[in-house]
């Protein structure tokens, strides 16, 4: 039923590319067709020349009629590989953009429990293994349906034991592919796992390499490295023997059938053999021979592509383990996730609405907030207090759509854009001023010092050797905490959004600094709503209002001011 599911799967990812489908199919099939007119040609002209003595001049309509063929079926044969190509890049590309969406969709909080290595070869390897699904399985599958059901009837027009002995030698072949390719399968899977858990490995190990070499754990995690790629060699080997073992068991089954077919017609020729009423002339068993291995050239092709379908389903599967599920092409829906789980509020009513929310963290087994009740005014700057673990964060990632609520609804007014600064935020490498263009690529140098100056990074930025321009290390590697947050904070503000969720931005901040910040925030949020997360007493004296979050257990809020 799975195997199932991910082959519907698979179809679907070509679903923008069906006439490409079905030109690659005419044409590998007519090429097929074509090899009948080729090898009844080349029987005429052996049986015309060595038995019949024609004149060269006899045979010229015959040679020029072969090399129209030829040519034709070298068309088609371009035709079918450029047309399966552009499946395979339309494949391919669908499955990247559902992944990601996917990826999108899910959420900041479902990645951070993620291997990002992992979910990388999503989108590289993964989608890699799918190509010669679509390049080359799908449509010599087609061939292997057409083609040799015209070769049997073409050879049982002129000899009815030649069509026989293809006919019950035929099943030989796709019986013993099926078996090899149960285990293909079971390899495929198991070596592109093992290469997503490397390649998860070694990002991982990278990203932390500078605390690694602090502590002196370079060459212990070399040796991790190395064992993590021993272990991709052996699958990848493992799956090598399989293909090799399966196309020596095709072979040998092709070979011996094409042989049978030879000792028919060497017996009949020597009268050593005869159930026909004359013996097969020397076109006919020529006739015969030619196609006789052509009878079983799908099928070994079928055999050799049949690898890439082991791949494609490998491939699938671990998409649907990484993900959770096959990504469909409604997944785009996902991209507005918040849209879904913030309601859209009536005209004139405040930005912000809660009703009796609960909301339970990602992997917890209990509700952090329950039956949580508060209104954000538009324009009104709002203090979230509370004991450490209280929920504060937990309620600013539902307000910013990255957490459903379990019970109750939150409700957005309509048009308004949610900005969220956490404590965390994801710093790349690169300048500082690069990751704060994240927010708004085509900010001039002006605005980008504004929020700079607003946020409080001019006040340690202007120290360092280039000041924006001054290159950080991944995750913020070279920064403190709170200059980080602080950074975090003017990419914020350079969105310019409606409503302004901040989580700690005070925090690490000495008092003339944090009073600075908090002046700056009073002018860039005025006409905004703004809902803060804070232990500071001089951020719920900024704020026109505060809301303590009780215990787990409690029901509602209490305002304090």
């Amino acid at each position: 039923m799975r195997r199932r599911q991910q082959l519907q799967w698979l179809a679907s990812l070509a679903s923008d590319a069906r006439s490409r489908q079905r030109t690659a199919a005419v044409a590998v099939s007519v090429s097929g067709a074509l090899l009948i007119a080729q090898a009844a040609a080349i029987a005429w002209l052996i049986h015309g020349v060595v038995i019949e003595h024609r004149a060269l001049a006899q045979t010229v309509p015959v040679f020029t009629g072969l090399a129209l063929v030829l040519l034709l079926r070298s068309l088609l044969g371009g035709v079918a590989q450029t047309a399966g190509g552009d499946v395979a890049d339309s494949a391919r590309l669908a499955l990247r953009e559902r992944v990601y969406r996917r990826l999108m969709g899910n959420g900041p909080l479902w990645l951070r429990q993620q291997r990002s290595g992992e979910l990388g070869e999503l989108l590289m390897t993964h989608g890699d293994a799918i190509e010669g699904y679509y390049a080359g399985y799908q449509p010599v599958r087609v061939e292997v349906v057409v083609v040799p059901l015209l070769i049997v009837l073409a050879v049982a027009w002129v000899d009815w034991v030649v069509a026989l002995v293809l006919v019950f030698t035929a099943p030989l072949v796709p019986f013993f592919m099926m078996l090899v390719g149960w285990g293909a399968e079971a390899a495929g899977r198991q070596q592109l796992g093992e290469l997503a858990r490397m390649s998860g490995h070694f990002a991982d190990r990278i990203k932390g390499l500078g605390l690694l070499r602090l502590y002196g754990r370079g060459d212990a995690e070399l040796e991790g490295v190395a064992r993590a790629a021993e272990g991709v060699r052996v699958r990848t080997l493992k799956v090598l023997r399989i293909a090799f073992l399966s196309s020596t068991v095709l072979e040998f089954f092709a070979s011996v059938s094409v042989a049978m077919v030879a000792l028919y017609l060497g017996l009949s020729y020597l009268g050593m053999l005869s159930l026909h009423a004359t013996v097969p002339t020397l076109g006919t068993g020529m006739f015969c021979l030619l196609l006789a291995p052509e009878f079983y050239a799908p099928l070994r092709r079928l055999a050799a592509h049949y690898h890439d379908r082991a791949n494609a389903l490998a491939a699938a599967a671990e998409v649907e383990r990484l993900l959770g599920g096959l990504p469909g092409a409604d997944d785009a829906e996902l991209l507005q996730a918040s849209a879904r789980m913030l309601e859209p509020a009536e005209a004139k009513a405040p930005a912000v609405v809660v009703e009796a929310v609960s909301l339970r963290p990602l992997g917890a087994r209990h509700d952090a907030v329950t039956g949580l009740s508060l209104q954000l005014e538009a324009g009104r700057r709002v203090a979230l207090t509370g004991a450490s673990g209280s929920g504060k964060s937990t309620v600013l990632e539902a307000l910013a759509g990255w957490l459903p609520p379990r019970e109750g609804r939150i409700v957005v007014h309509p048009g308004l854009k949610v900005g969220y600064a956490g404590q965390r935020p994801y710093l790349f490498h690169g300048t500082i001023a690069d990751n704060l263009r994240l927010a708004d690529p085509g900010a001039s140098e002006a605005r980008l010092r504004a929020v700079a100056e607003a946020a409080q990074v001019m006040r340690f930025a202007a120290g360092l050797p280039r000041g924006l321009d001054t290159v950080i290390g991944e995750r913020g590697f070279g920064l403190s905490g709170g200059e980080a947050r602080r950074i975090g904070l003017a990419r914020l503000l350079l969105r310019d959004p409606d409503v302004l969720l901040l989580d700690e931005p005070t925090a690490f901040l000495d008092p003339r600094t944090e009073a600075d910040l908090l002046a700056a925030l009073a002018i860039h949020a005025r006409g905004r709503s703004v809902l803060m997360a804070t232990h500071s007493q001089a951020a719920m004296r900024w704020a026109d209002q505060v809301v303590e979050l009780q215990a787990a257990a409690t029901t509602s809020a209490e305002v304090l001011a």
